[in-house]
């Protein structure tokens, strides 16, 4: 398969693509896989040769607690267009797992294939450098946001930088995109119990800001929620420039 252009868009998003990168990228060897809900992607602790980018769904970074191994933390959510393990590419082996949230789909490229970019396409290499910055800057943004906001701030923060990652790769549109997580998903990301974040998703219902029913949410206030949230999505890095 050729390499989805979620992708694509999440560089072109943030830089012109000359046409042989471009070409380069669409040429790239891709085996696409399916996983069902909670189904491990890519395992912790191994060597990998491959690294995965999501297609559809969502998935997450999960680790176990020393200790404790019926206890996770998640650290991070992927959504199409992700290159969720790149950092895999350069280091010995991951100390997390990545996991399925709901059914997922995702795309596996060979290392070899990453190697060849590296050695020949220094643009490219520039540009995958930087999707690896912007995790490491959505992480930093994770523990601000958890040292600094209230449960349904909190909550509003993810909401606003959900949309807004999907939004910009042409995966949700309207305000309107699907989470599909489970409450205890939702307490093990934001740190609170299932109990909290039911009352902080009531909440937000109730000041208007949000429609939430099953997996699907349609934001009713952006405005109002980014305020909530104090969102900015500066640390996203969205502006097109040359790199």
């Amino acid at each position: 398969m050729a390499i989805t252009e979620y992708f694509v868009r999440f560089l072109q998003r943030r830089d012109t693509l000359p046409e042989r990168d471009l070409a380069r990228l669409r040429s790239l060897r891709t085996e696409h896989v399916s996983f069902a809900p909670g189904e491990v992607i890519v395992p912790a602790d191994r060597l990998a040769k491959r690294s995965c980018m999501m297609l559809r769904g969502m998935s997450a970074r999960s680790h176990k607690l020393v200790g404790r191994p019926d206890e996770r933390v998640i650290t991070a959510l992927h959504v199409p267009g992700d290159f969720v393990d790149l950092h895999g590419f350069v280091l010995a082996g991951l100390e997390h797992a990545v996991v399925a949230v709901g059914p997922a789909e995702v795309e596996f490229i060979d290392h070899e294939e990453l190697t060849e970019i590296t050695e020949n396409f220094p643009h490219l290499t520039r540009l995958l450098w930087m999707a690896t910055l912007i995790d490491a800057a959505v992480h930093r943004q994770w523990l601000v946001a958890a040292a600094s906001l209230r449960s349904s701030a909190h909550l509003a923060h993810l909401l606003c930088e959900i949309y807004s990652r999907l939004n910009a790769v042409g995966a949700a549109a309207d305000h309107r995109f699907s989470l599909p997580l489970l409450q205890r998903e939702l307490a093990d990301i934001l740190g609170y119990s299932p109990i909290h974040v039911n009352r902080a998703v009531r909440d937000l219902r109730d000041r208007g800001l949000i429609r939430w029913s099953g997996a699907d949410i349609r934001i009713l206030d952006w405005k109002g929620l980014a305020m909530l949230a104090r969102f900015d999505p500066a640390y996203l890095d969205m502006e097109r420039q040359s790199r």
